[in-house]
This record gives structure tokens, sequence and C-alpha cells, in this order.
């Protein structure tokens, strides 16, 4: 399995993905997940993937010369690849063509042999003359994309990592706040689940810039991300041992000594009281 992010704000995208794979507790390997496809001044693209790994190294080598139908602006065919196509809705349409030929290629033979075919991918970036965008792939080559409302996307084991992703990221996020909430995720995924693990690809685009020079290979030795861990775990500790436990006292509203609780968590009324069957002494239960 793996853990992939994708998250576009105002200033720019952050990419960040592990490199683990698991096809067994014997068969544990490292496989890099992120793929860059460069045009120095006039594009800037990056694909995370995950599920069935020979399903998504086909995908990113298709993809490279994959083509779709298309016109130039006097109408003659134009065949549109990710590197002339004229938006990233374009390059992600041609992701897409390039997902179902290798599904058309591998999938009859996969379905014989009882394996799903399971892909999903994020991709994003800017080409010139437009904004940048962000979208999610899944297996059947369709897509849909980020908006302001939901300005991230995961694939893979995304369950662990998600809470601080909803309650930080925002469009406005600056971009480091953005990759350090990108990393903590990710520490969150690695410390519940063992099919995601180290070293981690992290790139950060800014935007207009159509290349990058802030992409990093984290490993276990990383400084940054070791202190990310250990810090991490040790706030929240703090933060939880500062919340108030909850309060059993049948009265509330009494003061016991040490004044009335604040938030009690035992109110009257017993509106939502749970059903229950008690039993008395003689009594038979079938």
């Amino acid at each position: 399995m793996t853990y992939c992010v994708g998250i576009k704000l105002d200033a720019g995208l952050v990419f960040l993905s592990d490199s683990r794979t698991n096809a067994g507790l014997d068969a544990i390997s490292t496989f890099r997940k992120m793929m860059i496809y460069e045009k120095p001044g006039d594009r800037f693209m990056v694909l995370l993937s995950a599920g069935n790994l020979s399903i998504s190294q086909s995908v990113r080598e298709v993809l490279q010369v994959e083509k779709i139908p298309g016109v130039d602006a006097a109408g003659q065919p134009r065949p549109t690849t990710i590197w002339n196509a004229e938006s990233m809705f374009d390059a992600a349409r041609v992701l897409g063509s390039a997902v179902r030929r290798v599904y058309d290629q591998d999938g009859p033979s996969l379905k014989a042999a009882g394996i799903d075919f399971n892909a999903s991918m994020i991709f994003g970036g800017q080409i010139k003359g437009e904004a940048m965008r962000l979208f999610l792939v899944y297996s059947a080559g369709n897509f849909i994309e980020a908006t302001r409302e939901t300005p991230f996307f995961q694939v893979g084991e995304s369950k662990y990592g998600k809470p601080i992703l909803d309650r930080v990221i925002t469009p406005a996020t600056p971009l480091e706040q953005a990759a350090k909430c990108a990393l903590v995720s990710m520490d969150s995924t690695l410390k519940s689940n063992l099919s995601v693990g180290l070293p981690l690809d992290l790139l950060v685009y800014e935007r207009d810039r159509f290349a990058s020079d802030k992409i990093v290979c984290i490993d276990e030795h990383n400084p940054y991300f070791h202190m990310i861990r250990a810090t991490w775990g040790q706030r929240l500790r703090q933060v939880f041992e500062s919340i108030d436990d909850p309060h059993w006292d049948q009265d509330p509203t009494a003061d016991k000594g040490g004044g009335r609780p604040a938030h009690p968590l035992l109110v009257g009324g017993g509106r939502f009281e749970p059903m229950r069957k008690i039993t008395h002494p003689g009594e038979r239960i079938i």
C-alpha cells in the first residue's frame, strides 16, 4: 500500500508520497511513487500513484508518449500529449487515456489471474498561460478536480492523515505551513499503518515558476522529519492532558468543593439514555 497527498493553494502546490510497496509480509520493497514531467519555462507537472505497482509504473511510462486526438488553431489535426497540451485539463485527459490503454493491454490478464485493476493517481501542475490545477484520477481513467472547498487529494491509506489536513489546510495556507501539515499527516499514517514507509518524496511548487528547487527525499535520518515525529507526538499528549477529564457527578450543578464543572458530561433529562435490561434475583433468563 502507500500514502500520497497533493495540496493546491493560492501560492502553489505541495506533493508528498511514501515509497513502500507491500505484497505480503515477506515482500516489502521500496519504489518511488512520485514522477515529475517538466519543460522549464513552459510546464511543470507532478504525478503521484497508488495501487498496483505494475499498473502505475506502466501508466507512468505510457504517459510520456500517449496521444489523444486534437486540432491546432488552424483546425489541422494535432495529437495532444502532455508535452504540447494547452491546459492541465487536456494533460489530465491524456493521463486518463494512458490509464485506459494499460487497462486494455493488461486488464484481461489481470482479471484471469484474479487481480483487480487497481490504480489511483494525483496529477497536478501548471502550464504556461493558465492557472495551477490539481486532479484525482481513478482506475477507469476518469478524474475530478480540486476546488477551493476541497483543496487537497489523498490516495492510498488516507484515513489516518486526513484529520490534520481537514483542520489546517485552506487555499490561503502558506506553502511552508502546508508542507509541514503534509509531513504531520504522513507521520500520523506511518504511526498507524505498517504498509506505509520511508523514504518520502516531498515537492513544493511555487505558482508561475514552471520549475522547482524544493524537492527532497526524506529518510529516517532527516533532522526536520525527525523533529516533526518527536514534537508532534509530544504536543498532542500535552494538548490531550490539558483537556478536562469527564465529570460523572449525578448532579453536575452541585458544588463538590472543587467548584461547579464548566463542561459537565452527565446532564439531566435522560433523553438519550441507552436501552438497558436489568435482571433481578431469581429472575429466569431464557
